[in-house]
């Protein structure tokens, strides 16, 4: 439950801090070349999402070899690299509810493949459909259960939901960061989601953490604010 101790605005402003997915470099309506997005998750701003801190430097071919890979994957549902080459290209431009058709398509052809469950998730996240994707996210966790930037995501599909469910947020949270403690990102969203819940003594000890690791973070003065005291 949300202390009242906590400012009025202040999910608008942990919003404007907690770490979320984007992809950057997107291809353009008619298929234009142009460099593809890593998948990586990036920083999210205030009431928008801003670009991936990493990219991939692959690109798309002609707009004929692009419209030939979609038709392919169309005509051959069952084949796994079509599907997800296809599903790529639509991400790269933003039309995620295409890309949603040929992720699905992709995880029923290889139920078990991370990188395939991983990108259904992705996309279910860019629709804010955030409960639907901690279905794939949990399916990956079971191949992969080290992922650290999976476990992550599978936290905020419980921070950005409506209702939020803080207490499996902050779960996910911590158990990302026994995968790897130091990891910036998931330490600024656990500080974002116990500042929220109202747990201030565990957001300053997080809080410490992340400074730790990067006393430069974004987050970090806002959660000083809010916290109502310097933790270094």
């Amino acid at each position: 439950m949300k202390s009242e101790t906590i400012l009025y605005g202040l999910i608008g402003l942990l919003v404007g801090v907690i770490i979320g997915y984007v992809g950057s470099n997107y291809l353009n309506e008619q298929y234009r070349a142009a460099p593809s997005s890593s998948g990586q998750r990036g920083a999210v701003t205030q009431g928008a999402q801003g670009t991936a801190a990493d990219g991939a430097g692959s690109s798309a071919g002609p707009q004929s070899d692009v419209a030939e890979m979609i038709q392919k994957a169309r005509n051959e549902p069952t084949n796994f690299e079509a599907q997800m080459g296809a599903g790529g290209m639509f991400r790269e431009i933003q039309r995620f509810e295409q890309a949603l058709e040929f992720y699905q398509r992709a995880t029923t052809a290889r139920p078990t493949d991370v990188e395939a469950l991983t990108r259904l998730g992705d996309t279910l996240f860019d629709l804010q459909r955030y409960a639907e994707a901690e279905v794939p996210y949990r399916r990956a966790l079971e191949q992969s259960p080290r992922d650290v930037i999976v476990r992550m995501d599978l936290g905020l599909t419980y921070f950005l939901r409506q209702p939020r469910n803080l207490d499996a947020a902050i779960r996910e949270f911590q158990e990302a960061l026994h995968i790897d403690p130091r990891h910036e990102k998931t330490l600024q969203n656990l500080t974002a989601a116990q500042i929220e819940k109202g747990d201030l003594a565990a957001a300053k000890e997080s809080l410490r953490q992340l400074i730790s690791v990067n006393p430069n973070n974004a987050g970090v003065s806002t959660f000083e604010q809010k916290l109502g005291r310097n933790p270094r």
